[in-house]
């Protein structure tokens, strides 16, 4: 209780009164809903990841396909005509769970492989035929939005589409785990690292994973090389600088001695790149990716 200075009290609203308003309140648009969220984690009602999360999904309602997909040129495929000794390599380097396998072209799209249907082939190589075990291709338009893709993955049990353009050409791929990326961040997968791991990692073909949070240090010790960490902490600040932009997976740039390729990425930041050490000193993203 309080007095209003003519001998009155007044009601103080209690604390359930206020979050009741607060949670009742209707927003005018989006703007709003937005500062009514931040007003929420503000007053300690949401925490850092919750708010996060329905930034993701409102953001989710406003892109479309073409936003997150993979472009064909990046796409990993295998081609209908390969055998099992000529493709596995492929699938064990690459480490995805699902390949698009193709005939002439990209534009070809058979079906989808999943990688652990070669477990067949180990089991009775002589009786392994690749056609048999695929899975039906699913198309989808560049500009379908991502809140309808994701309602019709998991409706019916799907992981992959095929993005195709106006013309019905293939323009790329989109998984599930590309949306719901958009929405809680970095989902661990074949590229993830383990905690316990080191943040570099060697691999075939005297390439390397790299988590972008790597220090500039470390990086530097690892490799003899003398990148400064004046500008940048990490690995992950020296490739957005040389991108000059946040860079889509797949994408490329060189600096240095070094090629960094995005393996793991979201439309917030960096998670996962391949190093490649080379011997010419090209500078810049690659045209397209690689």
């Amino acid at each position: 209780m309080s007095d209003d200075g003519d001998g009155k009290t007044t009601d103080k609203p209690t604390l359930i009164e206020r979050l009741s308003a607060f949670l009742t309140r209707e927003p005018e648009d989006r703007e709003e809903l937005l500062e009514l969220l931040h007003g929420a984690f503000e007053r300690k009602l949401l925490d850092a990841d919750a708010l996060s999360i329905i930034e993701g999904a409102l953001q989710v309602s406003e892109m479309t396909v073409r936003d997150i997909m993979i472009p064909r040129a990046q796409m990993d495929v295998v081609s209908i005509d390969q055998s099992p000794e000529e493709f596995i390599p492929f699938v064990l380097e690459t480490r995805h769970s699902r390949f698009p396998v193709i005939g002439e072209n990209k534009d070809d799209v058979i079906g989808i492989l999943l990688a652990k249907e070669l477990l067949h082939y180990y089991a009775k190589p002589e009786g392994f035929n690749l056609r048999d075990t695929l899975r039906p291709v699913v198309f989808v338009p560049e500009s379908k939005r991502l809140n309808v893709l994701l309602r019709d993955f998991r409706a019916n049990r799907n992981h992959i589409a095929i993005v195709v353009d106006e013309y019905g050409g293939v323009s790329g791929l989109v998984t599930i785990e590309d949306v719901l990326e958009q929405i809680v961040g970095d989902i661990e997968d074949e590229y993830d690292f383990d905690e316990a791991e080191d943040n570099i990692i060697p691999e075939a073909n005297g390439r390397y994973r790299v988590k972008a949070q790597t220090e500039i240090g470390d990086f530097n010790e690892a490799f003899q090389s003398d990148f400064s960490d004046e500008e940048f902490d990490t690995v992950g600040g020296l490739v957005l600088k040389a991108f000059g932009r946040l860079p889509k997976r797949g994408e490329a740039t060189t600096i240095d001695h070094f090629r960094f390729k995005v393996i793991r990425a979201d439309s917030r930041r960096l998670y996962t790149l391949q190093l490649e050490k080379l011997t010419a000193e090209p500078e810049g993203p690659e045209p397209g990716g690689a």
